[in-house]
């Protein structure tokens, strides 16, 4: 099966800090499955290392006040058309991630507070029938895909 993950889980330094948040259950799954990695963020055209961003609403601003709903909006097209390519049913996602979260993200007063929430590429790929889940969620992955 291709599951479609954040390659930030996978050890590729794309996060807004320039570093990785590699996951070794997630890693593990390459031993059944082949993963798929996507970083919204960066395919949506922001660099690495960026200034951090929060999801307020339908919009996405950077610490700096900045707007970056469009990169937001890019990125998670192409992380659909990746999974639609792949014909991937499931995708494993950075929790708290305006881009990738589908569980929590931060509230926008980047204060550090958590309210439920998706990303912005999550809720495009659960619109469209994919089932995504954080890297605490592995546990949800039915027993004959892991």
């Amino acid at each position: 099966m291709n599951i479609l993950v954040s390659a930030c889980l996978l050890g590729r330094s794309c996060r807004y800090d320039g570093k990785s948040k590699p996951c070794d259950a997630v890693m593990a799954l390459s031993k059944k499955h082949d993963l798929i990695p996507v970083c919204p963020e960066m395919d949506g055209g922001l660099s690495c290392p960026r200034t951090p961003c929060e999801r307020v609403g339908e919009r996405v601003v950077s610490k700096k006040g900045e707007d970056r709903t469009a990169e937001y909006n890019k990125g998670a097209e192409i992380a659909l058309e990746t999974a639609k390519k792949h014909g991937c049913k499931y995708a494993i996602m950075k929790a708290k991630s305006p881009a990738c979260s589908s569980s929590e993200i931060y509230d926008g007063s980047f204060s550090g507070t958590l309210i439920k929430g998706n990303g912005v590429a999550a809720d495009l790929l659960i619109k469209n029938g994919i089932t995504v889940l954080t890297e605490d969620m592995l546990s949800l992955l039915p027993e004959e895909e892991i």
